[in-house]
C-alpha cells in the first residue's frame, strides 16, 4: 500500500476540475468465464464492444447505459485472467457489475481483499495525444470510438498487472507471516511443528504462486499485441513503469528465493531426522533379534 500512497502523493497536484473521470481496477479471483459473463451482462442490459482487433484475446469488453458523468461513454474490461477495470462508471452499476461477475468466477478472491488491492487512477478528455502524465491519464479527445477503445485497452492492460500482482503479493506475505516463527525455532535448537507433508505442501504453494508470477503472466515481457502497435506500447510501458510493475516482480522473486530456501532447508531438516528415526529402528530389530537368538542358544545349552 505505501507504494500507491507515494503514486497518489505525486499526481497529488493535479488539478481537480468537473470533467476528471475515474479509472478503477479490480482483481476478483484467477480466471473468468467470459463466454457466459457476456451472456449474463447482456440480459441486464449491457452492450458488448466488439471494435476490439482479433488479437486481443482473453478480452470482454461491456458498455454502460450511463455513465458517471457526461464527456465518455461508461466502458468495462473484463480479462480472462480475472481481473476487471471500469472507465467512467456510477458506483451503483459497478456494484452490480461484480455481483453478476461472482458467478462467473474461477478460484474467487476474499472480498475484503479485492476492495483493499484495487487500484483507482484519474483521467481526463483533452487536446493531443494520449500519455500517462504524472498519476493522471490523459486521453486523446479527438480520437474515434475504436481507436479510444484501444488506447483504453493498453492502460487496462498494465492495470490488470497491478491488481493481479497486488494479490500475490498479499499471498506471499500471507505465507511469510506463517512460516516467520521458523528460522528462530531452528536458531534456539527448538523443534519445528511442522511435519514433512505440511512442508511440500508449503513448497507446493511457492512452487505456484512462482509460477504464475514468471510463466503465466506478462509480467517479464510485453505482450505480442504491442509490438506492432508502437504507440500502444508505449501507454502500457508507461503505465507498468507508473505502477512499479518490474521492480516490484523482483522483490516477490527475491522474496520467493529465501522462501524457498528456508522450506528446503526445513526438508532436509525433516528428512534427516526421518532418517536417523529409521536407523534407530533397524538397529533396535536388530537388538531384538539378537537377544532372540541368544535366548535360542541359551535355551538350547541347558
Amino acid at each position: 500500500m505505501s507504494a500507491r500512497l507515494f503514486r497518489a502523493l505525486a499526481g497529488s497536484h493535479c488539478i481537480l476540475s468537473k470533467d476528471l473521470m475515474h479509472c478503477t481496477a479490480f482483481a476478483t479471483a484467477d480466471e473468468y468465464h467470459l463466454g457466459t459473463l457476456s451472456q449474463d451482462l447482456a440480459s441486464y442490459g449491457y452492450v458488448e464492444v466488439t471494435s476490439l482487433p482479433r488479437d486481443a484475446a482473453n478480452i470482454l469488453v461491456m458498455g454502460v447505459e450511463h455513465s458517471a458523468k457526461e464527456g465518455d461513454p461508461g466502458t468495462v474490461f473484463f480479462f480472462r485472467e480475472g481481473a476487471a477495470v471500469f472507465w467512467n462508471v456510477k458506483d451503483k452499476t459497478m456494484k452490480h457489475v461484480m455481483q453478476v461477475l461472482e458467478k462467473h468466477e474461477i478460484q474467487p478472491y476474499e472480498i475484503a481483499l479485492v476492495h483493499w488491492e484495487n487500484e483507482e487512477l484519474n483521467y481526463v478528455k483533452t487536446e493531443g495525444q494520449s500519455k500517462l502524465h504524472r498519476g493522471e491519464i490523459r486521453l486523446n479527445s479527438e480520437l474515434d470510438i475504436d481507436d479510444a477503445i484501444l488506447e483504453k485497452f493498453a492502460f487496462s492492460n498494465a492495470l490488470c498487472l497491478s491488481v493481479k500482482l497486488a494479490i500475490w503479493e498479499a499471498s506471499l506475505d500471507k505465507f511469510v507471516e506463517s512460516i516467520q516463527s521458523i528460522p528462530e525455532a531452528l536458531k534456539a535448537g527448538k523443534k519445528v511443528k511442522l511435519s514433512h507433508e505440511e512442508v511440500m505442501q508449503k513448497m507446493g504453494e511457492l512452487f505456484a504462486l512462482r509460477h504464475r508470477i514468471n510463466l503465466s503472466s506478462d509480467f517479464l515481457i510485453t505482450p505480442d499485441f504491442y509490438w506492432d502497435r508502437e504507440n500502444l506500447e508505449q501507454l502500457y510501458d508507461k503505465t507498468c513503469q507508473f505502477l512499479s510493475i518490474t521492480r516490484r516482480v523482483k522483490v516477490m522473486n527475491e522474496k520467493l528465493q529465501h522462501c524457498m530456501e528456508l522450506t528446503d532447508l526445513m526438508r532436509n531438516h525433516l528428512t534427516e531426522k526421518r532418517a536417523l528415526r529409521l536407523e534407530w529402528m533397524i538397529v533396535i530389530l536388530i537388538t531384538i533379534e539378537v537377544m532372540f537368538e541368544l535366548g535360542r542358544v541359551f535355551f538350547l545349552m541347558k
